[in-house]
Parts: C-alpha cells; sequence; structure tokens
C-alpha cells in the first residue's frame, strides 16, 4: 500500500485477479501439467535409483566408497552449471526433469544408506539366529529403521526438486513451461504475473509433497502389516 505501484509490487487482489484469468484463459493448467509431469518424472527417477545404489552400497562396501565423490560432486555444483551443460546435451524441454533428477539422487541416496545402515546389528544377528524369514526381516527389521530416514529424504528431495526443476525452466525456456512464463513476466515487468505463477507452483509443490507422502506413509503400513 506504500509503495503503490503493481511494477514494484503487485497487491494480493491483482495477483487472485492474474490466476483467475490464466485459469478463465486455460493457460494456468497445461502449463502446470508440463512442468509437474518432467519434474515427477526426474523425481521418481532419482528415487529409485537412490534406492538401488543405497541397497548396492550397504552389501558392499566398494559401491559405496567408489560412489562418495560423484555423490559429493554431484551435491555441491551449482544448478546454473547443470543447465548450461544439460542445454549442449539435450532437448530444453526435458531439462527440468534432469535437473531435477540430478537434485534428487544423492539426498535420497545418502539418507537411504543411513537408514540402511541404523538397523539395529543385535536384531539382524536374532534374526538369523532364528531362521527368521526374509519377508518378517524385511517388514519388522528393516522397514521401521529405513521409514523415518526415507520420508525425511522425499521431504526434502521434493521441495528441492520443484525450485531447481523451475529454476532450470527459467533458464532453458522451453515453450509451455512455468519457467518460461516467468521468464516472459520478468521481460514485461509484469509483477503480477510473476507472483501468480509463484503462486501456483508453491500450491502445486506443496500438494505434491503432502499426497506423495501420505501414500508413502499408507504404503509403509500396508507392508508392515502383510
Amino acid at each position: 500500500m506504500a509503495i503503490n505501484s503493481d511494477i514494484l509490487l503487485a497487491s494480493p487482489i491483482s495477483v487472485l485477479k492474474r490466476l483467475w484469468e490464466m485459469i478463465v484463459d486455460k493457460t494456468l493448467f497445461p502449463t502446470v501439467w508440463f512442468t509437474l509431469s518432467r519434474i515427477t518424472l526426474g523425481f521418481l527417477s532419482g528415487t529409485a535409483l537412490a534406492f538401488v545404489l543405497a541397497v548396492c552400497s550397504a552389501r558392499f562396501k566398494i559401491i559405496e566408497i567408489l560412489l562418495w565423490p560423484y555423490m559429493v560432486t554431484v551435491k555441491s555444483i551449482p544448478v546454473a552449471s547443470f543447465v548450461v551443460i544439460a542445454l549442449v546435451l539435450i532437448n530444453g524441454a526435458w531439462l527440468s526433469t534432469l535437473i531435477s533428477f540430478l537434485i534428487v539422487l544423492p539426498i535420497v541416496y545418502t539418507n537411504l544408506l543411513e537408514g540402511i545402515k541404523s538397523v539395529d546389528v543385535k536384531m539382524l544377528e536374532m534374526a538369523f539366529v532364528f531362521k527368521m524369514p526374509f519377508k518378517n526381516r524385511l517388514r519388522f527389521i528393516w522397514l521401521p529403521s529405513v521409514k523415518s530416514h526415507f520420508l525425511a529424504a522425499v521431504r526434502l528431495s521434493l521441495g528441492l526438486a520443484w525450485k531447481s526443476g523451475v529454476a532450470a525452466e527459467l533458464i532453458g525456456t522451453p515453450k509451455g513451461s512455468v519457467g518460461n512464463a516467468l521468464y516472459y513476466a520478468k521481460l514485461h515487468f509484469d509483477t503480477a504475473d510473476l507472483f501468480a505463477w509463484t503462486v501456483a507452483v508453491v500450491i502445486l509443490a506443496v500438494a505434491f509433497e503432502k499426497l506423495f507422502v501420505l501414500l508413502l506413509e499408507k504404503a509403509f503400513e500396508k507392508a508392515v502389516k502383510l
């Protein structure tokens, strides 16, 4: 209210009005779906590979040693550097998928590996002595130990996947993406548009995180009860 300039800072009313206009003219949902589908693919791919690598590293120490420098490097390199390199190698439309994948992989891998290592050795010895079936060991020993680490990794990596994925789109500007819309909002000094897209991304990211974590918790509960 003190600034009284939509170019510098759009009012909440202007932002909500612009959001409604995007819904009415059918530009919001196709654009959001473009970004959502690609970031989700990158997140799921990174999580799946991280799971496989964490299990292998826990089983074979040499794999953990060999993977360590790569994971540290991926976590340390700025997103902008990845984006510039990736633009030379792949189509810009899949840029957010690759960046989300690279951001999620080391986070989920590290947390899962810690979860696997935190399993009580005495419990495993007891299970071996009493010849407990692998299914029961998985249900009652491994899953409870890994659950908290995995859920923490998912919550952290999901937020970072969205931020890095949209940032990658902002640099690569693939047509039909949220990043491309943000880029043109910046070019035209359209602050209301900028905030409207930002609000849409925040709502979508929070909703997706809550839904995905809820499904994971249900899956853990169901696996333990089997």
